[in-house]
């Protein structure tokens, strides 16, 4: 089977959990045989995930499709050009600016995209579609998220193909936009939701509250979670020290200041004296005025040197990262569509702590790796952690549960396999 997958490229400035779903995919399809072909949009894929782009371009590239908004000349501009701004130093000079705007200024952007053809991209959703018709000739299309569903339009006006589009996050990112552009987002993605042969939803969760904002049957989504790629470790618990870890985008929406608070709390306690903190996955320049707050405020607590922040999170220093944690928490207070960074910790052998929301109570109840806490009560989540902390032997033990269950069934090969039954289920 010859799967193309339509990926939004990683700047790699932070930890994308779609990015490394899709990556993680697309090698998995490789290694059960198939033909998966990965066709990056905005920006090119970096660091460590670059190895997943074969010949394709970089389409809908991001200093474009910037430009063709905000500049009407240019919406007429010829090939070369394009080609000139979107060349692949001046993508990685943007991509350094990943998250510098907010959602909010985008609003505009995504309802030209989610026009498709009749938007100011035209010319590229003429030169995707091509390529695929031209190029590829795949038996499925996977778009990777639904902001990017005007795609199926285009494309099932073009090709009699099955097309499926994963769920996972839209929402936060379409509400951030506010009014008017939130609903006209969520309209125009109802529209084009049935030239969607399945969506694919990554927890029930999310597929409940997805299907009430698409406006669509319940029925077509299905709900997979997103597998991690498993290797040969021990999976040991760290306790010497004890150790909080944080794995996400260092910013407010992660919560990253509430485990910085239960930090400061529990180091307090004369049995937690030893504690540190250690916190990974990267910020975007809009991040920084919140990191250097929350920063200060541990420093003026004393305990900037009970604190390490770890620049560095391709794969293998993640592992890393995790082989010194004794316990992981990224309290998103309203949760969200899923928890990579938690199957990655469970998978190392780490338990989790994470507030009773979102999807959270899913994945806690189907792998057994970690406990659940109540957001709204006051020092909850220093309890939960500190439950673990105080007993390395229950930590641990929830640790090795997981890490079982995330082997057994939540690895990517399992995730593959499911998804290829997916897309044969479309294609009949």
């Amino acid at each position: 089977m010859k799967i193309c997958l339509l990926v939004p490229g990683s700047g790699g400035t932070f930890y994308c959990q779609n990015c490394l779903r899709d990556y993680s995919l697309v090698r998995a399809l490789r290694g059960a045989g198939h033909e998966a072909v990965m066709l990056p949009l905005y920006l090119p894929p970096f660091g460590d995930e670059a190895e997943t782009s074969q010949r394709a371009p970089v389409f809908f590239g991001g200093i474009s499709v910037y430009l063709r908004h905000h500049v009407p000349l240019l919406r007429s501009a010829p090939a070369w050009l394009d080609r000139m701004v979107d060349a692949p130093w001046m993508l990685k000079l943007a991509a350094g600016r990943e998250g510098s705007t907010n959602a909010g200024q985008l609003g505009p952007m995504a309802i030209s995209m989610l026009e498709g053809r009749r938007g100011f991209q035209k010319k590229e959703f003429d030169r995707l579609v091509k390529w695929l018709v031209m190029h590829e000739k795949p038996d499925v299309i996977h778009i990777s998220n639904a902001l990017l569903i005007a795609l199926a339009t285009e494309i099932r006006q073009a090709m009699d193909v099955g097309i499926v589009c994963s769920l996972q996050d839209e929402e936060p990112w379409v509400e951030a936009m506010g009014l008017p552009y939130s609903r006209a987002c969520w309209e125009a993605i109802g529209r084009h939701a049935r030239n969607v042969s399945q969506f694919i939803a990554t927890s029930g969760w999310y597929a409940e509250r997805m299907a009430s904002r698409i406006g669509i049957a319940r029925e077509k989504i299905d709900v997979l979670f997103p597998g991690v790629e498993t290797d040969n470790s021990d999976g040991q618990v760290s306790f010497d020290p004890p150790t909080i870890g944080f794995l996400s985008r260092i910013n407010e929406a992660q919560g990253f200041n509430l485990v910085a608070e239960a930090f400061i709390d529990l180091k307090r306690e004369p049995a937690l004296k030893d504690l540190r903190l250690r916190a990974s996955g990267g910020c975007t320049p809009a991040d920084r005025p919140f990191f250097k707050d929350v920063m200060k405020r541990l420093r003026n607590h004393g305990l900037q040197d009970s604190v390490e922040i770890v620049p560095r999170f391709t794969k293998p220093e993640r592992r890393q990262f995790l082989g010194s944690v004794s316990v992981l928490s990224t309290p998103v207070p309203g949760g969200e569509a899923f928890g990579a960074q938690l199957l990655e910790a469970m998978e190392c052998g780490v338990p989790v702590v994470q507030p009773r929301a979102g999807s959270y109570p899913e994945i806690i109840e189907a792998t057994g790796g970690g406990v659940l806490y109540d957001a709204g009560t006051p020092g909850a989540l220093a309890g939960a952690l500190r439950s673990l902390l105080v007993d390395p032997s229950r930590a641990r033990g929830l640790g090795a549960t997981g890490r079982a269950a995330v082997r057994e069934r939540y690895n990517m090969s399992r995730t593959a396999d499911a998804m290829i039954g997916l897309y044969e289920s479309v294609l009949r």
